[in-house]
């Protein structure tokens, strides 16, 4: 019970002591990407970069002491900090002290959702984001925020609005971008590509970020037009009190919901590869009650949402990983930086924050897998293809709430017109298959073994009927004996028994009879209280396929 509710317990009396080298070197990896990326994404949050670095520290310690993967990194996140600035962004100001308060209110709220459903054990809610929408989301999201970051990468205005809005105003003022600034931001997101690229076990955002405050620092950048952080309070951040008022919270739910159920899904997705790659398991549920403490402390602490993130645990696996002890040594380092490094990076150019996040965003997107998916199914390109879309021109909320509900509308389409097929023998085998996929299996005149394709309840039960009424009307010679393959329905419900009786003495009605074959003990059951086994005979049931073939051929002599 106790390694339960605290799963650290669980890893730790099995630490081994060769781990720990590996785990504070990887410790250090993961502090030099989290303290640059933790303030170029306080940027797409809308909030000052101090911000991102009181988020770092408390969730990473939440996280090791309540999360099941041992792998994991919890911290700020592309996704979810631009639907957080989006959520605040609708009732008050970007830039102001009530903006920041309430961004750290909503990462509480989420905090909240999170225990909430945690407790709930509503971890099955991931599987509402189908992976296509995800991807599709994320490509979109990558649109998004680059085009958000591009005025600060060249020192230039920048707007709200759409997707459109934004790329259409950054064209207009292009010629207003200055020399120095440009070439600031190029260069920084050039080498970024270049030491991802040519050395991927290097920090590069540190690594540009320090050189980036330098360089602009030697030739007074500032002089020429170049925008820095500026100055960054040291020590540790005050307990912030959130924002109570009533109407505010209801606005900020909607948000607040949307970063739970995509922020679970990626975080989620995170935990499965690094358990892959390292073993031990994954409790869904328990990562929802993990990821509630690591928001609410960061909101209390002055900081912003925060999910898990494949990329960053990306970075402590390379870096040699082996349990959340990593993680735990990058908190320290954070902690460190907030109480005596913060002058270092007072310096740091805007434009250099703005090329690590384009770079971060660039590193998540795979249009193979978009053009994979058009390859597989059209249907769940057209889905992935209308996220991007919807993103685009209405918004990052709008976007994957149309993915959500077109991938619902989907599944009730197919789960309401399940295919059934007509089976035949395949040769010298005591198997059925469809005709259609086997034209080699063999039929027999005058029997049609028909084969419904799913469950059997009121939204599908209208649609197999017509297939199987279509199936006898096609037959040659007609059929005047169907075998009913059952194996694919786990359950009927009253609806369907009565429309299925229905149909049953309409056919018999003309001749037709009916029989079944490896029909589940539960659905057998509801078919007897639901009159069907008396409409076609106890005798007419079989445990296989081959039974109800070899009964009816023996009628037929």
């Amino acid at each position: 019970m106790t390694e339960r509710l605290l799963p650290i317990l669980g890893w730790l009396a099995a630490y081994r002591r060769d781990w720990l080298l590996l785990d504070f070197l990887a410790g250090l990896a993961v502090w030099a990407v989290m303290v640059p990326e933790g303030m170029a994404y306080a940027g797409i949050v809308g909030v000052p970069p101090i911000m991102g670095l009181y988020t770092i520290v408390p969730p990473l310690i939440a996280y090791a002491l309540l999360g099941t993967s041992r792998l994991l990194v919890v911290g700020p996140d592309t996704a979810t900090g631009l639907i957080s600035a989006l959520a605040v962004g609708s009732i008050a100001v970007q830039g102001t002290t009530d903006f920041n308060t309430l961004t750290s209110t909503l990462a509480i709220l989420i905090g909240a959702f999170f225990l909430l459903f945690g407790a709930l054990r509503m971890g099955w809610v991931a599987a509402f984001i189908p992976t296509p929408v995800m991807r599709g989301f994320i490509e979109g999201l990558v649109c998004v925020t680059i085009i958000g970051q591009v005025p600060h990468l060249l020192g230039i205005e920048g707007t709200s609005g759409s997707f459109f809005t934004k790329l259409w105003f950054a064209l207009q003022h292009l010629p207003e971008a200055a020399l120095v600034p440009v070439l600031t931001g190029s260069l920084s997101l050039i080498a970024m590509l270049l030491l991802r690229h040519l050395a991927p076990r290097v920090p590069a955002a540190l690594v540009v970020a320090i050189v980036a405050t330098i360089l602009v620092g030697l030739f007074d950048g500032e002089a020429a037009g170049v925008l820095v952080v500026g100055d960054l309070p040291s020590g540790l951040p005050d307990l912030a009190m959130p924002d109570l008022d009533p109407a505010k919270l209801r606005d900020l739910v909607p948000g607040a919901l949307a970063i739970v159920l995509v922020g679970y899904a990626e975080a989620l997705g995170a935990a499965k590869a690094a358990a892959m790659q390292s073993g031990g398991d994954v409790d869904p549920n328990q990562e929802l009650v993990a990821h509630g403490p690591a928001n609410i402390l960061s909101g209390l602490f002055g900081g912003f949402l925060v999910v898990g993130s494949l990329s960053k645990t990306s970075v402590a696996m390379a870096a040699g990983a082996r349990t959340q002890l990593a993680n735990l040594t990058a908190a320290i380092f954070c902690f460190l930086t907030l109480v005596w490094l913060t002058p270092l990076f007072q310096g740091m150019p805007h434009p250099a924050l703005a090329a690590i996040v384009i770079a971060a965003m660039l590193h998540l997107s795979k249009p193979g897998y978009l053009r994979d998916l058009l390859a597989r199914s059209r249907w769940e390109f057209a889905i992935a293809a209308s996220v991007v879309a919807g993103e685009l021109a209405l918004g990052v909320l709008h976007g994957i709430a149309l993915g959500v509900v077109l991938s619902l509308l989907v599944l009730i389409y197919r789960t309401s017109h399940p295919q059934g097929a007509v089976l035949g023998q395949l040769p010298g085998e005591e198997a059925y298959r469809d005709v259609r996929l086997h034209p080699e299996a063999r039929t027999f005149p005058g029997l049609l073994i028909w084969r419904p394709g799913g469950d059997l309840f009121f939204a599908s039960i209208g649609h197999l009927v017509e297939e199987l009424k279509a199936a006898l009307a096609a037959s040659h010679p007609p059929a005047k004996h169907v075998l009913v393959d059952a194996e694919a329905v786990n359950f009927i419900d009253i609806t369907a028994c009565d429309a299925l009786l229905d149909s049953i003495k309409e056919l018999q009605s003309q001749g037709v009879t009916f029989a079944f074959a490896r029909v589940r003990d539960e659905v057998r059951e509801r078919m007897r209280l639901g009159g069907i086994e008396a409409a076609v005979g106890p005798g007419n049931f079989y445990e296989r396929v081959t039974d109800g073939l070899l009964a009816w051929q023996q009628q037929e002599r």
